[in-house]
């Protein structure tokens, strides 16, 4: 009779409020039969993107029915990551983008081994001649011990800033993971959709998403950037000193539904698409589901972004997933101008051919403010 099992569950201790009162976050690991390859799934670094949550209970409730023979490695699983942004709150509206202490977005504080006052050339040299999986140990060791050295020169006496301190948490639980995923949802209504890296976009099919956005210029310390970003620049310098290799590490961000709310087909499309990750990875010893289409990969700066010429109620406003062509009507501003005795509309026609991807939630703007965006077509 196949026996179920069970995560190891632990809650991790990140900040004691001035009340007493203590928060914490929830870590589920599921440990496989054979050592292998770990892997490490987190939800909710952004307050109102809270679909991920309930991918990672799906998850959970998945792995339960697993024995450990299914599973060669460790998958780590670690749902409302931010407990601070899920309860951050105005009026009925989750905000939870920005740290109420010093400002700064959830999803860009984290550590980048590659920020640190060291010479991967010299690793380069040192390990040139080694195999591809000597060489990623000594990576691996060389950023846990570098982020080690960080941790414990911590003077206690001073303390370190809440951003600081709450992301050497998530990093201490990822650092040493091959993959890392990070799930997201648009602050805004829009479809699913991924971040993809270079170098990567085999594996990004294995995620059975129509749609990935492939970095070409990074945003700043992102949680998958500040990962990934160390091997990334590893592998160009051994490329260039004449050694093609592509580690077995990868990081993702997946953008999942939109902000506030549980897109059920949302979390469907995101729980298939791990799960077949996973398998792929063998992570998983389960059947890879082939896609019945490659994923279509657009350029950062492809995409085309639309702001309100000028502020005003929006009306029908055309739906993400729309496809345009360059004329159509997008959308129309009604507007109460001060300046004129009776409202009128203006009509906002696209200026490029694609898909609407993603578009804002309020239909009441002001001039500037983001309206939607456009996939270029591929």
């Amino acid at each position: 009779m196949k026996k179920s099992m069970l995560p190891d569950y632990k809650l991790i201790e990140i900040q004691i409020l001035a009340s007493g009162d203590i928060l914490q976050i929830p870590v589920y690991t599921f440990q496989g039969k054979k050592e292998g390859k770990k892997v490490y799934i987190q939800a909710n670094l952004h307050g109102a993107e809270i679909v991920g949550n309930a991918v990672i209970y799906e998850l959970i409730e998945f792995f339960s029915t697993l024995n450990n023979e299914d599973i060669n490695g460790e998958i780590i699983l670690v749902p409302m990551c931010n407990p601070i942004g899920v309860n951050q709150r105005n009026l009925f509206f989750s905000t939870g983008r920005y740290s109420p202490y010093d400002g700064l977005n959830w999803n860009r504080i984290f550590w980048d081994y590659s920020h640190e006052n060291i010479n991967i050339d010299d690793f380069v040299r040192e390990n040139m001649n080694f195999s591809k999986q000597d060489i990623q140990a000594n990576f691996f060791d060389n950023i846990l011990n570098k982020f080690q050295e960080k941790q414990n020169n911590i003077n206690h006496r001073r303390g370190v800033s809440f951003s600081e301190h709450y992301r050497n948490i998530l990093q201490s639980l990822s650092l040493s993971a091959n993959y890392i995923i990070d799930i997201h949802s648009s602050s805004v209504s829009s479809i699913d959709y991924l971040y993809c890296f270079d170098y990567r976009q085999k594996s990004a099919d294995y995620f059975l998403l129509d749609y990935a956005i492939l970095m070409n210029k990074y945003d700043g310390n992102a949680f998958d950037e500040a990962f990934l970003n160390p091997w990334l620049i590893l592998e160009k310098k051994l490329s260039q000193a004449g050694r093609n290799l592509i580690f077995d590490v990868e990081s993702w961000t997946l953008e999942l539904g939109s902000g506030m709310r549980v897109n059920e087909e949302s979390v469907k499309k995101g729980f298939k698409g791990i799960i077949n990750y996973l398998s792929a990875k063998k992570i998983l010893n389960l059947e890879v589901v082939l896609p019945e289409k490659s994923t279509k990969f657009i350029p950062k700066n492809t995409i085309k972004s639309y702001y309100a010429i000028q502020g005003g109620i929006i009306r029908h406003r055309l739906k993400e997933g729309t496809k345009v062509k360059e004329g159509d009507m997008l959308y129309q501003i009604l507007s109460f101008s001060k300046g004129s005795k009776m409202p009128f509309i203006i009509d906002i026609e696209s200026a490029d051919e694609g898909i609407i991807f993603d578009v804002s939630t309020n239909d009441t703007v002001n001039q500037g403010e983001y309206i939607l965006g456009i996939f270029p077509h591929v």
